[in-house]
């Protein structure tokens, strides 16, 4: 007959990750001419458990340069943008109701389009998000009455056998 114990430990209870797209519009104060570049940069988050879902608000900056009045002049025009995401969790019930949540950025944000359009910029951020939920979780396992037997070693005098065969003025003999 066993007797039963119960482990509780912490374990990753749901899993997932969510890849989406952001576009913007950005007005500038001077037509631009050509676009030079875009940077994703300060990208901050964080998740709040709702239900069954995480909701996940962030926010970064992004920098576009460009150039301008026939591409003799350039400037940087800077923005914060911010977003709010919900990722639907599996195996989630109420009994995790205090389980952490663990936000992950699994790719960092980039810029993946960026347009011209009169006097605005319009651009794409992509982004992918991880989340793990931490929860207690118990483990019930059976622990046995008996113990096992342990093996009778006979001893069979190797050893005595084996120093009877060494010579030790061997390297006197060489």
């Amino acid at each position: 007959m066993a007797n039963y114990r119960e482990i509780i430990s912490r374990a990753v209870i749901s899993k997932g990750k969510k890849t989406f797209s952001q576009e913007n519009q950005i007005k500038v104060d001077n037509n631009p001419s050509t676009i030079l570049g875009c940077w994703v940069i300060n990208h901050k988050f964080n998740g709040v458990k709702q239900n069954d879902k995480i909701v996940i608000e962030g926010s970064f900056d992004i920098n576009i340069w460009y150039s301008y009045d026939n591409d003799t002049k350039t400037d940087v025009v800077k923005t914060t943008n911010t977003y709010s995401e919900t990722i639907k969790m599996h195996d989630v019930t109420s009994e995790y109701d205090n389980a952490s949540i663990i936000v992950r950025s699994l790719a960092d944000p980039k810029c993946v389009n960026v347009n011209i359009n009169e006097d605005f910029i319009d651009y794409q951020v992509d982004l992918e998000l991880g989340v793990e939920l931490v929860g207690d979780v118990k483990v019930k396992i059976a622990v046995l009455d008996n113990l096992d037997e342990y093996d009778t070693l006979e001893d069979n005098n190797t050893d005595t056998e084996i120093e009877k065969e060494v010579n030790p003025d061997y390297l006197k003999e060489k």
